[in-house]
């Protein structure tokens, strides 16, 4: 079973950062919302995924997207600070029936609803951060806030729209 996954998180990882840095690094709706489309496979690792081994994976997703951006670091200190909340938000958004061992924190496992309440605020958090450091300080807190919220919306149903479409139904 952990093979099986580990196949599908490489294939997830590889297709998403050429998506995300070929073709979303353009995609801007109305100036203010982005799609990271690549949070995805940070969120989708699984449980068991050692705390070390995550922050270097969200360190190295981050610098790839960055190494296209041209951000400097941005994305992988916002990635990096996802991977360390990420274990927390998890032991604090228990679903009822616990988390299973080997299963991916995925729609197709827990439902829409969990991974919504999962998601949501990771994604969230991680724009805030992009948004918030690249601003630098000056006086567009509020079009970050707005920025963050609208890239947090669109990189959700972009992330949940992939979920329903390439991988299948749980065995549940």
């Amino acid at each position: 079973m952990m093979s099986k996954n580990l196949i599908i998180l490489t294939f997830t990882a590889i297709v998403l950062m050429l998506v995300q840095v070929l073709i979303l690094k353009s995609f801007v709706i109305f100036g203010v919302g982005f799609c990271f489309l690549y949070l995805m496979f940070l969120l989708i690792l699984p449980l068991e995924t050692g705390f070390a081994t995550a922050m270097i994976l969200g360190l190295l997703a981050g610098l790839t997207v960055d190494l296209f951006y041209n951000t400097l670091g941005i994305h992988a200190f916002a990635c990096v600070l996802v991977m360390f909340l990420r274990p927390y938000w998890m032991k604090f958004n228990k679903p009822r029936s616990g988390y299973e061992i080997n299963d991916l924190p995925m729609i197709s496992n827990y439902g829409l609803g969990w991974f919504v309440i999962y998601a949501f605020p990771l994604i969230f958090i991680h724009a805030l951060t992009v948004f918030l450091i690249e601003a630098a300080g000056s006086q567009l807190t509020g079009l970050s806030i707005l920025k963050s919220i609208a890239t947090s919306l669109i990189s959700l149903v972009f992330i949940i729209a992939i979920q329903y479409l390439f991988y299948s139904k749980a065995k549940r």
